[in-house]
């Protein structure tokens, strides 16, 4: 036997955004996979201080929940100029909702951690 459909709340009824469209139900985006991509310049010492580090985050707070994607902004320059990098390194959190970008090394981690929205502001 079929069970009678059950009456929706008005709640129920509105649109869904973009962050409750690719989230499950119930998940927080604490627990939603992250969306990174880091800018670099080359081979330089900031850019390669940078990888290090936030490959290093990811895998301490982040492990099998994230994707990360480094660019050089000299062999991609195209893409640098869509996302309007203007320093680099700059890593640009994606999702979860909101966007953010972080400039620098990324070598102060509880500044990284706050900015992905993984730690308490100091």
């Amino acid at each position: 036997m079929k069970n009678p459909p059950k009456k929706s709340s008005p709640a129920g009824k509105r649109k869904l955004g973009l962050a409750e469209e690719l989230e499950p139900p119930g998940s927080h985006s604490r627990q939603g996979k992250y969306v990174l991509r880091l800018y670099v310049s080359g081979s330089t010492l900031k850019s390669a201080l940078a990888v290090e580090n936030i490959k290093r985050i990811c895998e301490q707070h982040l492990k099998n929940r994230y994707d990360l994607k480094v660019i050089d902004i000299y062999q991609q320059p195209n893409l640098a100029r869509d996302e309007q990098i203007v320093a680099v390194p700059t890593l640009i959190k994606r999702f979860p909702p909101p966007l953010r970008r972080l400039i620098g090394d990324l070598s102060n981690s509880k500044r990284v951690l706050f900015g992905l929205d993984l730690g308490m502001r100091e």
